[in-house]
């Protein structure tokens, strides 16, 4: 009896340090990776371009040092095999560094997740939890007309990724964008 009673204890003692550690997981949104005087993509005209930014996008949010984030937004693959992915960029918008201009580096976030994630496609919408490193990267993107190195803002490291239905403060493209038709893979 006295087993089982151990067993029910260890078992509260889980729930109650699990209950802890997602309180303390601050869910933030891109607005919060910028100083809050940067425009905004659609302030700034789609697309939002680090050469367009007077600090061509490198100011980053130091408080956001060591802490456990959750942020949703859309990756694409940095380093593949087939459908795993052990590393990608996590970008605040479909079409992001492959299709048009890549945003500042602020508004980029390189992750690495815990275990190899399963994507179906590039661009799939995911959400990130994991402790938000500020730090400028580069890394190369190999895309269909050849090797872009895109350079990262933050960093998540051994990252719980799961796939989410919506990314909730996405930029959503003009209408008269060239790059319109990637709107159809948000909603």
């Amino acid at each position: 009896m006295s087993h089982l009673k151990s067993i029910i204890a260890l078992a509260a003692a889980l729930a109650l340090s699990t209950a802890g550690a997602s309180a303390e997981t601050a869910h933030i949104f891109w607005k919060d990776l910028r100083p809050a005087t940067q425009a905004v993509a659609e302030d700034a005209g789609l697309p939002m371009i680090a050469a367009k930014l007077p600090d061509h996008g490198e100011t980053l949010s130091i408080a956001l040092q060591d802490k456990t984030i959750q942020l949703a937004g859309y990756a694409l693959p940095v380093d593949r095999d087939g459908d795993l992915v052990y590393q990608f960029l996590l970008v605040p918008w479909t079409g992001a560094c492959s299709h048009m201009p890549t945003p500042p580096p602020n508004q980029i976030v390189l992750v690495t997740p815990a275990r190899p994630y399963k994507m179906a496609e590039a661009y799939e919408a995911v959400s990130v939890t994991g402790a938000m490193k500020p730090d400028m990267e580069k890394s190369q993107l190999f895309i269909l007309d050849g090797v872009s190195v895109i350079q990262s803002g933050y960093s998540v490291r051994k990252a719980d990724v799961v796939s989410v239905d919506t990314v909730p403060d996405s930029v959503v493209l003009p209408v008269n964008s060239p790059w319109s038709f990637l709107n159809k893979k948000k909603n």
